[in-house]
């Protein structure tokens, strides 16, 4: 792949930039993610010279939001990946959390001075809607890798960089977990920049899966050992709802994250009150094994009421999730099938990966109460419309 006339390719991007921003005809369109993003920006109002207040956390806040992010685990990882000679490397290693706020940062003195004069420093808000389009903001808000060069960025102030951005997830529940960044002098981008912090970014995914099956371990040892010669059926799970121990239960791999305030239907055990220990929690029965549950369809939103023994448990419905367990409910015991399900929905059985998707976000709410395979009540479980 041949390296492209960056100074040439610069001053295109800023006759376009400039014509954008003008409101007149650019001689060619930006890209689309870049149209989008300026599109934003011009819908906010910020301002193109880069004269936009800046926000940057001061020191303990910047810990706090360290402590709190799971990137800590792996920061020095994706440092030795990117940054083995730090000296000759004309660019800096960012590393934001979901709100893109700079947390760490290290990398070539002279980028890092550079980057000083920008406000591009640890605690510094880099979201679109506080510096305009930049990769870090553009990557959070589109959920996807971002490189820009130059006068793609909207502030000029930007424009003699580049920078190379991808989000990073948590593979425990795929939630965004920030943006891995690098960023140097515009007239250094190399081709291979982008594909160095994609390599990172799933090395750093992968590592944070080793450390969650890692924590899974030390938690089923240290409760199995706990629990051993303890009778009746017992399920352990992280803070996430993924199973690390169960005793006389069969559950699946990950049920609903615990509350402390609500009972669980878990197959096996009947309904459980979740216990709060170290490093995640413990469910066990919590007497009466059955529960029932009454669907209120005459409500303004619908509601499901679970009742367990206690204080019934209110769930807002759709009135589409509303539909599903109606359906259900009119099956019985005996359940109802995927394409009949789709039949009642939408009127023919086309739509059982619809479905599908419907039942999963509904099971997210009420967890195990729900059965698959066909769908139906779980066992223990009694259920009425109104």
């Amino acid at each position: 792949m041949l390296q492209p006339d960056l100074a040439h390719l610069a001053r295109d991007l800023t006759r376009i930039h400039d014509a954008v921003i003008a409101g007149a005809s650019p001689p060619v369109q930006p890209r689309a993610l870049v149209r989008r993003s300026w599109d934003r920006m011009l819908r906010l109002g910020l301002d193109p010279a880069g004269a936009n207040r800046r926000i940057v956390d001061d020191t303990a806040e910047v810990e706090s939001r360290r402590q709190r992010s799971k990137l800590r685990l792996v920061v020095d990882e994706m440092r030795s990946v990117l940054l083995r000679a730090p000296d000759a490397a004309p660019f800096i290693l960012v590393v934001t959390d979901a709100d893109g706020v700079i947390l760490w940062r290290d990398g070539a003195v002279s980028a890092r001075r550079q980057a000083d004069d920008l406000g591009f420093v640890e605690g510094a808000h880099w979201a679109e809607s506080t510096v305009g389009t930049n990769a870090i903001g553009t990557a959070l808000t589109e959920e996807a890798p971002v490189q820009l060069f130059s006068a793609e960025h909207f502030e000029s102030t930007q424009h003699p960089w580049y920078c190379s951005a991808v989000p990073v997830h948590d593979p425990d529940d795929g939630t965004l977990l920030g943006v891995v960044d690098i960023s140097g002098p515009a007239m250094t981008l190399h081709p291979a920049v982008q594909s160095l912090v994609t390599t990172a970014v799933r090395l750093a995914e992968a590592r944070l899966m080793i450390a969650q099956q890692e924590q899974l371990n030390t938690l089923r040892d240290r409760m199995s050992a706990m629990l051993a010669g303890t009778p009746g059926p017992a399920l352990v799970v992280d803070d996430a709802g993924w199973v690390a121990y169960q005793q006389g239960v069969r559950s699946r791999d990950r049920i609903e994250v615990p509350a402390a305030d609500r009972s669980i239907l878990i197959p096996g055990a009947g309904l459980c009150r979740p216990e709060k220990i170290t490093g995640g929690w413990l469910l066990r029965p919590a007497g009466d094994r059955r529960a029932s549950v009454t669907l209120r369809t005459s409500a303004d939103p619908p509601v499901l009421e679970i009742h367990s023994g206690d204080e019934p448990f209110v769930v807002p419905l759709t009135p589409r999730r509303a539909q599903i367990l109606a359906a259900v409910t009119s099956a019985g015991p005996s359940g109802i099938t995927t394409g009949d399900l789709s039949r009642r929905l939408h009127g023919d059985c086309d739509h059982v990966v619809t479905v599908r998707a419907e039942v999963s976000r509904l099971r997210r709410s009420i967890g195990a109460m729900l059965a698959t395979r066909p769908y139906r009540w779980a066992d223990g479980v009694s259920a009425r419309v109104e």
